[in-house]
């Protein structure tokens, strides 16, 4: 295998958190008089950490104030702390995933946008957090992905080279991140990518499951290939998405199949 370490995304790759993050934002926008949000917005809301999922929740027809923004952010951390975890589901393949990556003695780490006081309570109530090595959370650094100084902060922890470090996600922000970084990437197809659906074309490859993944891994050949048409395709790739990616700092249920959905070989949050 070509890889020295491997990192994770974790709401809607590890873990389906939907109904905790709605029951959360639910008890928020009570709390404070808001109109309610359904589930099926809240799952469209997820992506970019905690702050612009409440941003976007109190949003209609202008975005809230500064201090109504504070103020349900409180809410929301009061809640989210007593529901995290509650409803949260292990996605199919999680565990059987983890614990071929453990088994190859790769050095682990989960890289989110969810603040560290979530993400660590998670992983101990959810049993997962003996997998990993390394936790960078959104409030780790100073920037949440797609900035890559999450990944890169993952790397020098392990002190492993970016490029030997494969990133696992469900969104374009984990894309362009790991793009950003020079990590490869693979996404899982079952999670959230803001309410779109991920494109085969922006990632390395496209597992089904974290199991897929691990087995995809271990055929993985370098992209550094002397292919100049294939170089320039992924320049073009790369050209497209970096205007998507910012670099301000920070202000189940359906169960997918076993198989390899698609293979790409055009890398480019």
């Amino acid at each position: 295998m070509r890889f020295d370490s491997v990192t994770f995304d974790l709401d809607g790759t590890l873990l389906d958190t939907i109904a905790d993050l709605a029951e959360a934002c639910r008890l928020m926008l009570a709390e404070i008089g808001a109109p309610p949000r359904t589930p099926a917005e809240v799952h469209s809301f997820v992506g970019k950490g905690m702050a612009v999922l409440v941003e976007r929740c109190l949003t209609h027809d202008q975005p809230p104030s500064a201090e109504r923004l504070q103020e349900a952010i409180e809410s929301f951390k009061h809640h989210y702390s007593k529901v995290n975890g509650k409803y949260c589901q292990i996605y199919e393949g999680v565990l059987e995933g983890l614990a071929a990556w453990k088994t190859s003695g790769l050095k682990m780490g989960v890289v989110t946008n969810k603040p560290a006081m979530f993400t660590e309570q998670l992983l101990e109530r959810m049993g997962l957090a003996d997998y990993f090595d390394v936790v960078v959370s959104g409030d780790t650094t100073a920037y949440k992905k797609p900035h890559p100084e999450p990944i890169l902060h993952a790397c020098r922890l392990f002190g492993v080279q970016p490029e030997r470090n494969l990133h696992i996600g469900d969104s374009e922000n984990d894309i362009l991140a790991a793009r950003a970084a020079g990590s490869p990437t693979f996404c899982v197809p079952y999670g959230y990518n803001e309410g779109k659906p991920v494109d085969s074309a922006d990632c390395d490859a496209l597992v089904s499951s974290l199991l897929v993944a691990y087995q995809q891994a271990l055929n993985f050949k370098d992209l550094n290939t002397n292919d100049d048409s294939a170089n320039l395709e992924r320049m073009a790739r790369l050209a497209s998405l970096a205007p998507l990616i910012s670099f301000r700092a920070p202000l189940r249920r359906t169960a997918p199949d076993r198989n390899t959905l698609s293979f790409s070989r055009l890398p480019h949050d």
